[in-house]
């Protein structure tokens, strides 16, 4: 059974960082597109970063990017989201979500993600 664990939430200021971490048991990351997704108060889950499996091609949502850096280390089955010059607007809960089937194209649906964290709350204040 995989299992996603985030970490790396809390309370920051506007303009400042925050690198949240999501670490996989139960079966290896490197043939899996691995992906953040986050839920802000009120609305509808939406897609934040993915990360193919290749290790090249990182896809960014517009609000994010720039900002917001998904890296992966294969080697500890981890996958990272540096979040840097807040805003409040990124005040959500996170997700981490991989697919089931390895070696996939790359999607932006939640409906595409079968396996997801229990989530970690981001509040940035003004």
């Amino acid at each position: 059974q995989v299992q996603l664990v985030e970490s790396g939430g809390g309370l920051v200021q506007a303009g400042g960082s925050l690198r949240l971490s999501c670490a996989a048991s139960g079966r290896t990351t490197s043939n899996y597109n691995m992906a953040w997704f986050r839920q802000p108060p009120g609305k509808e889950r939406e897609f934040v970063a993915v990360r193919r499996w290749t290790g090249v091609g990182t896809y960014y949502a517009d609000s994010v990017k720039g900002r917001f850096t998904i890296s992966r280390d294969n080697a500890k089955a981890t996958v990272y989201l540096q979040m840097n010059s807040l805003k409040p607007e990124d005040t959500a809960v996170y997700y981490c979500a991989t697919t089931h089937l390895p070696r996939s194209d790359v999607q932006f649906s939640v409906s595409a993600y079968v396996y997801w964290g229990q989530g970690t709350q981001v509040t940035v204040s003004s």
